[in-house]
């Protein structure tokens, strides 16, 4: 693991707020999956659930007292004798929320970067796409013991927002190796406070992974879209043949990776992690991907969401 030190711009360590920033340009080209195609710059870019005043014609109803007599659909009553009224479907801004796991096992990096650097600027990532976009963008911060909540917000302030919540919560020196908590409590938040019609991004290296996570994750594919992130470093999957140290914070031992049934279960159990939370995301027709923490996030970002843009939802 990278030693923890002196907080330096881009040290891999430590997130700051200029690295994030410095995103945005990059971002300009991204596309969120969206589930019905834009509409209307000016009004927002996709359409809502919501019915009301607005662009698009939806359908013609019985006229019911308190409607708007202006909305009149004077066809119809003609044609009927029966009084109707038109419903328009309007369209608003669609909110993006970030899940981001912080939990102890996201502290680790053996090439370049923390998984919590990674996962920090793939957030930002994020932010600034959606509100390039004109969607509101907002965050759920979530550890063990503790959570935090930005509710979306659009424009630069919505994403500065999420950028200054990224910086505050994922320093090492706030982690603790003694708390566990799963990710089946976020999910649950997450689930009882999004607002249907959204997109919900989780980032995790999902360690936490538990089977209550299938429940709160099917309920909140009902009403929103999802997608999956997970973070991964080369060494939880593969490592070169050697003995190395390795600890839980209380006890240690020699991993000897050059004993090949050693590096066999290894490999194994790593393949494990890398497969069983895609395949829960997958089994709920949410889109799944996958960030190394060596990659680069705007890139990794960009060629997976051309992926899930083209996939028919």
């Amino acid at each position: 693991m990278a030693a923890v030190g002196r907080q330096d711009p881009g040290d891999g360590i430590h997130l700051n707020a200029e690295e994030l920033i410095a995103l945005r340009p990059r971002c300009h080209a991204l596309r969120l999956p969206m589930r019905q195609p834009a509409a209307s710059a000016l009004a927002g870019a996709y359409r809502s659930r919501f019915r009301g005043r607005g662009v698009d014609f939806l359908e013609s109803r019985n006229y019911q007292p308190g409607d708007d007599i202006r909305n009149m659909d004077w066809r119809v009553t003609a044609r009927t004798g029966r009084a109707y009224t038109k419903v328009f479907q309007e369209e608003r801004e669609r909110p993006v929320l970030v899940v981001l796991d912080a939990s102890p096992t996201l502290y680790f990096g053996t090439r370049k970067r923390l998984k919590s650097v990674a996962a920090g600027q793939m957030a930002a990532a994020i932010a600034w796409s959606a509100v390039r976009r004109g969607d509101r963008i907002g965050g759920f911060l979530f550890a063990p013991g503790r959570h935090r909540e930005l509710r979306p917000a659009g424009g630069r302030r919505g994403a500065m927002r999420v950028i200054q919540g990224l910086v505050e919560w994922l320093q090492p020196e706030q982690t603790s190796d003694d708390a566990r908590e799963p990710l089946s409590t976020a999910l649950e938040r997450v689930r009882h406070t999004v607002r249907p019609g959204s997109l919900v991004i989780v980032i995790s290296d999902f360690f936490g992974l538990d089977e209550s996570c299938h429940r709160h994750l099917s309920r909140l594919r009902q009403h929103s879209d999802v997608i999956g992130c997970q973070v991964v470093d080369a060494a939880e999957y593969e490592l070169p043949e050697g003995r190395y140290p390795i600890t839980d914070g209380r006890d240690s031992t020699v991993l000897d990776t050059g004993h090949r049934p050693t590096r066999q279960r290894y490999r194994a159990m790593g393949e494990q992690h890398l497969d069983a939370p895609r395949r829960l995301f997958q089994k709920h027709a949410c889109g799944w991907l996958t960030l190394r923490a060596d990659d680069d996030p705007v890139d990794v970002l960009g060629r997976e969401l051309r992926v899930l843009v083209g996939r028919p939802r």
